[in-house]
């Protein structure tokens, strides 16, 4: 009876320890960067030029429609973010730039691969995709 608690105990200890551990810590964004506005007008030229860029660098873990479901997505330590779901949505245009130039994690850095004008392209592309 004594083993079986302790099994018990411990399982659930194991469990509770993986649960946090899989937890994504909280993304901290400058300030500077979250109060940024895209300087890329909305416009149907921008959303296909961030689609465009999207389909190429970005689809692979987020998913052709940035759901979070890429080919990739399933092998990641960290879920892809779903961009049509209001956290995501929610974010400012700026937050949205900081992530995708600086990285963290399984998500790539790419500044000096894309231009920030291609940045703020895929930000605004992003912005389509809520639901």
């Amino acid at each position: 009876m004594r083993t079986m608690k302790l099994f018990f105990v411990s399982s659930l200890f194991l469990l509770l320890t993986a649960t946090l551990v899989a937890q994504p810590k909280p993304w901290v964004v400058p300030a500077n960067f979250k109060s940024m506005k895209n300087p890329i007008a909305m416009s149907d030229a921008s959303t296909k030029a961030g689609q465009l860029l999207f389909t190429k660098t970005c689809a692979a873990c987020h998913g052709k429609i940035g759901l979070g479901d890429g080919p990739k997505a399933k092998s990641l330590k960290t879920i892809p973010g779903d961009f049509s779901k209001a956290i995501s949505q929610n974010q400012s245009d700026g937050e949205h730039f900081y992530k995708t130039k600086t990285g963290r994690g399984d998500m790539p850095k790419y500044e000096g691969k894309l231009s920030d004008d291609d940045i703020w392209n895929i930000v605004n592309y992003i912005r389509t995709l809520k639901k």
